[in-house]
């Protein structure tokens, strides 16, 4: 067929989310299938049916103690002041827990009440009562009785009941084979040699990942080329050998996007695009009675989708409820903004900061898939209002448990690689903690720090007048706050330039001659206000500087833009520039400080992390990093409040 007639379809219904997947549910023709396996192999699995126990447990008489089983009535005279003597065989016999209790005996003694006299012999002071320390039949599960209902799904212990009932066989819900395709011409496996315009193929692991654990069971297709009569060909298998298809990319209005030509005209489209961001450019369609689900190449937007409409499917099927996630009200750090008539997904940074949950939102482009990574929660902005405000109280999905949060430090501030390694640290010494980064800049970390938002605060704030660091500013903003400056790091800040210096860049006038393509840091961070200091000495403006309004939120991401560009420049640290394998020219040596409050100084946690800062392993990875230098036998500088 001659796809050279299909428009580029420009945009997209805005059909609300939950009526996409209503539509869907009712078009999955669900005809429960079964199969039986062993059930040593059934865990997770659903069962398909209600399971009854073959036996009873126990099925005898068991005795619940070590000791001695007797005849109950036989027993009553026994007293202190009148030991009873009984005989081996006629009178007792010696039982273990789980041993069968022979007849006639209706009691058992603990062997620690038993005076032993001879190998035939023994002697007891209190009587027995009928029925002591004796597990009746069917005392856990009387024969008969169920097990499991329909639709349960099976835990390690379950394995344990079922095979103490004698179910060594059980009918389970057969899982829903879902094909999943990824399509692209800029697709490559990760093995592959990297090329500009190339995009390593990683979405169809995650999406396999994510439906095993829905309970579905994968299978990724190889990567299929942007070639309308291919892809058609791999829908039309598909929908003869799973149950749900999945189609990564082309979803949305590009020129190649094909996917919904294609199953509109093999199909059914139900939907194309809904109302929510990320994730908008979905398509939801049948083909031969399969649904279909188009999800988008973006990382975030298409694991969104699959959750919004894979996962219902899949539960359907096997015809249990979807699961929800815990929340939580947490107060907002930073202002939301949002549109009205979609819903928002913001991807959150949730701590717990004296007594209370703050979040602070991630970045929200579809395409970074460290944000949903790094993600604790999602704020769900309902498509009726236009955002929230600083300081407002919102209902947060949970992503992580709340334990897990809870034991979070909070550091806020500006970014820098020794961050990661100390995290690294803490966790090795404190398995239920780590440190939860924001790298917004110094100056919102001293805010943070202000606002009761953060734990610590990174900053690195030279003063113009007295070229001295973060103290001026710390003793401004938190002139009515007890907090602790404690010096953590010298480090090295210079020229981020390519390698071999191609420019000739040693100065800041250098940028302005050779108008190299200069890569800022954002308002508020250290690196940002050294730079404007090296203008003002070089006197220079903004305005003379190509890309001073480009900005980056991480030495890393300077760092990375410089790589790919002959005539880039940056401003940052030696262990990025390193990093990218790019030349480095020293600029200043500057203080990189850590702020927090005196109270989490001098907490467990504020303890446990200083001592970590001052340990021989941490200070070893720091100088291995190069251009660090721990600051040894650091003194808190106590700042703020006077006490």
């Amino acid at each position: 067929m001659d796809y050279t007639h299909f428009k580029r379809k420009i945009y997209l219904e805005d059909k609300p989310r939950a009526q996409a997947r209503e539509e869907i549910l009712e078009a999955q023709s669900v005809t429960p299938e079964k199969e039986e396996i062993l059930t040593m192999d059934a865990l997770g699995r659903v069962t398909a049916e209600p399971i009854f126990a073959r036996v009873s447990m126990p099925h005898y008489h068991a005795s619940a103690m070590d000791g001695i089983a007797v005849v109950a009535e036989s027993t009553y005279q026994a007293h202190e002041q009148n030991p009873l003597r009984l005989t081996l065989g006629g009178q007792f016999c010696y039982v273990d827990t789980g041993n069968a209790i022979p007849a006639p005996f209706n009691a058992v003694i603990m062997i620690e009440h038993v005076d032993v006299i001879d190998e035939e012999t023994i002697e007891i002071i209190e009587p027995a009562t009928p029925w002591q320390h004796i597990r009746p039949i069917g005392e856990d599960v009387v024969q008969e009785e169920m097990l499991f209902p329909q639709g349960h799904i099976l835990r390690p212990a379950d394995l344990g009941v079922l095979l103490a009932g004698q179910q060594s066989v059980i009918p389970v819900a057969k899982k829903p084979v879902v094909t999943i395709i990824p399509t692209g011409n800029e697709l490559v496996e990760a093995n592959s040699e990297l090329a500009p315009g190339k995009i390593i193929e990683f979405n169809g692991t995650v999406f396999a990942g994510f439906i095993k654990d829905w309970g579905g069971e994968p299978k990724l297709h190889p990567i299929v080329k942007d070639e309308p009569e291919n892809i058609k060909a791999v829908l039309l298998d598909a929908a003869e050998t799973s149950d749900i298809i999945v189609i990564n990319a082309g979803s949305s209005a590009g020129s190649k996007d094909y996917t919904v030509h294609i199953i509109g005209e093999i199909g059914e489209v139900f939907t194309h695009g809904v109302a929510a961001r990320p994730g908008k450019p979905v398509i939801l369609g049948k083909i031969n009675g399969k649904i279909v689900v188009g999800v988008p190449g973006y990382p975030v937007s298409a694991y969104l989708a699959l959750e919004w409409f894979v996962r219902p499917l899949i539960c359907q099927y096997l015809q249990i409820p979807e699961p929800k996630r815990q929340t939580v009200t947490v107060k907002l750090g930073r202002r939301i903004v949002s549109s009205m008539g979609a819903e928002d997904f913001v991807r959150m940074n949730i701590g717990y900061v004296n007594g209370q949950f703050v979040a602070n939102p991630l970045t929200r482009a579809a395409g970074v898939t460290m944000s949903y990574v790094r993600a604790d929660g999602l704020l769900i902005v309902p498509p009726d209002i236009i955002g929230y405000e600083q300081g407002d109280f919102a209902e947060v999905e949970l992503m992580r448990p709340l334990e897990e949060i809870k034991h979070a430090i909070v550091f806020c501030g500006s970014h820098d690689l020794t961050i990661d390694l100390l995290s690294s640290q803490l966790k090795r010494a404190r398995t239920d903690m780590k440190i939860v980064s924001s790298h917004v800049g110094s100056m919102a970390g001293i805010m943070a720090i202000r606002k009761g938002e953060a734990h610590v605060a990174g900053i690195h704030l030279l003063d113009p007048s007295t070229k001295e660091y973060n103290i001026s500013y710390v003793s401004k903003l938190l002139a009515n706050q007890d907090v602790i400056l404690y010096p953590f790091l010298k480090r090295k800040q210079g020229w981020i330039l390519p390698k071999g210096n191609p420019l000739g860049i040693e100065s800041a006038a250098d940028l302005e001659r050779t108008k190299a393509n200069f890569v800022n840091r954002q308002k508020g961070a250290g690196t940002r206000i050294l730079f404007d200091l090296l203008l003002e000495e070089g006197c220079l403006t903004p305005d003379d500087i190509t890309g001073y309004d480009r900005e980056m939120f991480s030495h890393l991401a300077v760092a990375a833009e410089v790589n790919g560009d002959a005539h880039g420049a940056g401003l940052g640290i030696y262990p990025a520039a390193k990093a990218m394998d790019l030349d480095f020219l020293p600029v200043a040596d500057e203080e990189y400080d850590l702020l927090m409050t005196r109270s989490f100084y001098e907490s467990e946690s504020g303890q446990l992390l200083i001592g970590m800062i001052q340990s021989a392993v941490f200070k070893e990875q720091v100088e291995k990093i190069g251009g660090y230098q721990v600051v040894e036998n650091a003194e808190p500088k106590c700042l703020g409040l006077e006490v």
